[in-house]
């Protein structure tokens, strides 16, 4: 009997076992969209449906053209229910044999999107500019895809639209990047109020320029890129300065240098996740692929219908412990 609530031993041990099996269940179910439903922003930072703090992590494929195979449904279950993710980024390149030579990748994404939202996920759908450097090159074909893709899904509010991922080779803020970003955030707000992720200059670090002119638009947040071996307390410094004005989103970081080899850098990873936490930001880490370099999370050769521990690479092995431990 315990003296202080008159409950025999037994009866108040299961009832405490209840209570923690009630909690584990509602940690999980709070987990995914589901519970969250459409996100947004208040007071410059991510909540869900009920305005609580939510802090989406993930996994993103490398090139859908390359790697998409990775992007089924049986993978990305077992990264749900073993990795602890809530969300799949699906970085479908616009040059290097992308989009803008065919067409197809689209449905590939379609594919993808209904994988993760008959998964309970949170997808971004990222128009990933690289060697294009410019959003405003290809603004053309970026408005007919965004227009036919959210009037698609104008329905799905776990989808985030990432409208330009890493601009870079000179591309400004104000020139360039704000512009393109005002004429597709339109073409999106026609079907919904949802997130945007904008990216920002110089491979989406400077988000400070973001900052000191951001967009005049709701639930709109900046992309802040960065590979621990080459992007350092610098960056942090001046991502917890633009925090003080907007909400960043931490779309694409890997455990590399920011050519996604020579090594990983494991202390630096450590220090940047302790900045996420702190600040409660939200990432996706690349890349879901077999590549061999030091930022894929797969080993290569990794069978794309089932992965093991064995087939996890030091990354990959680093990644799901953080995940696991909700790091």
């Amino acid at each position: 009997m315990n003296k202080k609530t008159n409950i025999p031993d037994k009866i108040e041990k299961e009832e405490i076992k209840h209570i923690d099996k009630e909690k584990t269940n509602k940690i999980e179910k709070n987990n995914y969209f589901s519970y969250n439903g459409q996100l947004k922003i208040e007071n410059n930072q991510l909540v869900n449906q009920y305005n609580e703090p939510i802090q989406l992590r993930g996994i993103s494929t490398h090139g859908i053209q390359w790697y998409g195979d990775y992007a089924n449904e049986s993978i990305m279950k077992t990264l749900k229910e073993e990795w602890n993710i809530n969300l799949f980024r699906i970085a479908m390149y616009t040059n290097e044999g992308g989009y803008l030579v065919d067409k197809t990748l689209k449905e590939k994404v379609e594919n993808i999107v209904d994988i993760a939202t008959k998964l309970d996920l949170y997808v971004i759908i990222d128009w990933h500019i690289l060697s294009d450097n410019n959003p405003m090159t290809n603004i053309e074909e970026s408005k007919e895809f965004f227009k036919e893709i959210s009037e698609k899904y104008k329905n799905n509010k776990n989808i985030i639209y990432e409208i330009c991922n890493e601009p870079n080779g000179g591309t400004t803020w104000d020139n360039d990047i704000l512009p393109y970003a005002k004429e597709i955030t339109k073409i999106i707000r026609e079907n919904t109020d949802g997130i945007i992720i904008v990216g920002t200059p110089m491979w989406s670090q400077q988000v400070l320029e973001a900052a000191n002119n951001p967009i005049q638009e709701k639930n709109i947040m900046y992309a802040l890129h960065f590979y621990s071996g080459t992007h350092k307390e610098d960056l942090r410094n001046n991502a917890k300065e633009a925090l003080k004005t907007i909400p960043i989103f931490i779309s694409e970081w890997g455990v590399s240098d920011a050519s996604g080899n020579n090594g990983v850098y494991l202390d630096e990873a450590e220090k940047w996740l302790e900045f996420i936490n702190e600040n409660n930001l939200s990432w996706a880490v690349w890349s879901l692929s077999d590549k061999d370099e030091s930022s894929a999370l797969l080993k290569p050769g990794t069978s794309k219908t089932n992965i093991t521990d064995n087939d996890l690479t030091e990354a990959g092995n680093f990644i799901k412990q953080q995940l696991i431990n909700n790091k």
